[in-house]
């Protein structure tokens, strides 16, 4: 059946029409067609259990598998090394469980030949109906190069320079609206504008690149990578790189040793 062409003129004939759209599509599930033809973005469904039930091919390929089926009906376990599964699982009973939504998470994630790469993660509960969590959908958004052609880019540019060459310090805002002569509101909002990151997500990211670059050398303590990349208490910083990477500062270096 068609949909008239007749004017939409409020927000209830809006809901109207997408209540209408939603129950003539056929495939409920109609994106993962668009999401297959996005190498940058990983998409996936899970059901309460967390077995993927929709994945697109990206997240096929960066598994090392071929095709679909060898993921749908399986958990992050049954994929994922326990170092990083661990990490996906909690994130999930906390959509799954309605606590809170996962927005713009900044994460490194490990490809099958052991290259890092950087990625905001994104998970919703799903509900049916009755407005009940029957499972989760999220996206996993490669870091893109940033936006040159910004006129302002630059001057954040030089906000991250000093990023890279004081992480090991404690930076305030202040520091950068100084560097670039723009308020510390202009610095949050073009730097997201530009990099996709928040200036703290952007220092989290230098500081995990290079703790990430240290922890290859096993003649380095952890305790002394945490200090080199600023993080005077050891504790805080083991936190920090399981929450971004899936795994502990001990765990990773584990991975990359093993691949060595």
């Amino acid at each position: 059946m068609l949909i008239d062409s007749m004017p939409i003129t409020s927000s209830a004939d809006v809901n109207s029409k997408r209540h209408q759209i939603a129950n003539e599509i056929a495939d409920v599930f109609f994106a993962e067609a668009l999401f297959d033809a996005m190498p940058d973005v990983v998409f996936f469904v899970k059901d309460m259990a967390g077995r993927y039930v929709v994945v697109n091919q990206t997240l096929v390929n960066r598994v090392g598998e071929r095709e679909k089926s060898a993921l749908i009906g399986r958990t992050a376990a049954e994929i994922f090394p326990a170092s990083l599964s661990v990490n996906y699982d909690e994130q999930d009973q906390l959509v799954l469980n309605g606590d809170a939504a996962l927005n713009d998470q900044l994460e490194l994630h490990l490809y099958p030949n052991m290259d890092p790469g950087w990625c905001l993660t994104k998970k919703l509960p799903l509900r049916d109906v009755n407005n009940v969590i029957i499972g989760l959908t999220g996206i996993s958004r490669d870091l893109a190069m940033p936006d040159q052609r910004h006129p302002i880019y630059h001057q954040i540019a030089a906000a991250v320079r000093h990023l890279h060459s004081h992480y090991f310090q404690n930076i305030q805002m202040a520091d950068l609206a100084q560097l670039t002569g723009l308020s510390v509101a202009q610095i949050e909002r073009y730097f997201y504008k530009i990099f996709a990151l928040t200036p703290r997500q952007m220092i989290v990211k230098i500081r995990l690149d290079a703790a990430s670059s240290m922890l290859a050398d096993p003649t380095k303590t952890i305790t002394d990578i945490s200090a080199a990349c600023g993080y005077q208490d050891h504790s805080a910083f083991s936190r920090m790189f399981k929450s971004t990477v899936g795994m502990t500062p001990s765990d990773y270096r584990d991975v990359v040793l093993s691949r060595a």
